[in-house]
């Protein structure tokens, strides 16, 4: 997945061939914000203005703009996966949550 940053906030890019432009979309907010650009400087450049018009609108209407996690998932994943994640953890002297947390931090950081 392609994805753009604009001040802390993340959009997911695709391009759309029916318009022969790129889409992106601002996640983790509290609504839907898009926009459209036919290049990455126009698309960076529609990112902020949809970005500020979206915070604008929360702000006039007293709304929170981002979405708010707990910070906690369910995960189902086979018993064997679970068997060797518990085997790493404990060798690295780690709970199973960390374990997994530091792999997740590793991954999203790539």
């Amino acid at each position: 997945m392609n994805m753009m940053e604009v001040d802390g906030y993340k959009a997911k890019i695709e391009y759309d061939p029916d318009l022969d432009q790129f889409r992106g979309e601002i996640l983790g907010l509290n609504g839907s914000a898009d926009f459209y650009g036919k290049n990455p400087a126009i698309l960076r450049k529609e990112f902020k203005n949809s970005l500020m018009v979206f915070l604008e609108v929360c702000e006039e209407k007293g709304i929170t703009p981002t979405k708010e996690f707990s910070g906690k998932f369910n995960l189902r994943i086979p018993p064997g996966l679970h068997s060797e994640i518990a085997a790493r953890a404990t060798a690295e002297h780690k709970s199973i949550n960390q374990w997994v947390s530091d792999a997740l931090k590793h991954s999203v950081s790539e």
